[in-house]
């Protein structure tokens, strides 16, 4: 299953259209006025089904994952050199990125793929290609994808 992810232009929190490989829109992401990233993430009939919220006054950030109203886990930045690496407490999955951040791997606990996650150039908005390898992994992999771009969004 593929999804693209793109940032909306004009918007004054960070919102994102998910669309599936036809073109369909698959998910609504909206920012809210919060201390830190505050993300909901809405099914294609407006229902809130996801958050991804900013952890603040934390060394390195740190992201919490709700699915609906219920805490599934946390996303925490490792302190690293060249090789970005991501600590994920739910699921049982390990992220990887290279050294410019555009592009990760999601692999599950026997390193086997559960997403691919790469970054379109020359947009004028964030616009990322998310491969999933199983559909119903498809929320879960979006939620860290999230997570990344609020982190990167932070530093800059």
């Amino acid at each position: 299953m593929r999804l693209l992810f793109r940032q909306r232009f004009f918007s004054w929190f960070d919102s994102y259209d998910i669309y599936d490989e036809e073109g369909n829109s698959v998910y609504t992401v909206e920012g809210r006025l919060a201390w830190g990233h505050c993300l909901h993430i809405l099914d294609t009939e407006g229902n809130h089904i996801a958050t991804v919220k900013q952890r603040v006054l934390t060394f390195l950030p740190a992201f919490e994952l709700y699915l609906g109203e219920e805490y599934i886990g946390s996303v925490h930045k490792e302190l690293t050199l060249f090789h970005p690496r991501y600590d994920i407490d739910c699921s049982g999955w390990q992220v990887d990125g290279d050294f410019m951040e555009w592009d990760y791997s999601i692999t599950d606990n026997g390193g086997n793929p559960v997403a691919v996650i790469s970054k379109e150039l020359f947009h004028l908005t964030d616009t990322y290609v998310i491969d999933v390898a199983r559909p119903e992994d498809a929320l879960g992999a979006l939620m860290l994808v999230l997570a990344i771009d609020a982190e990167k969004c932070s530093r800059n």
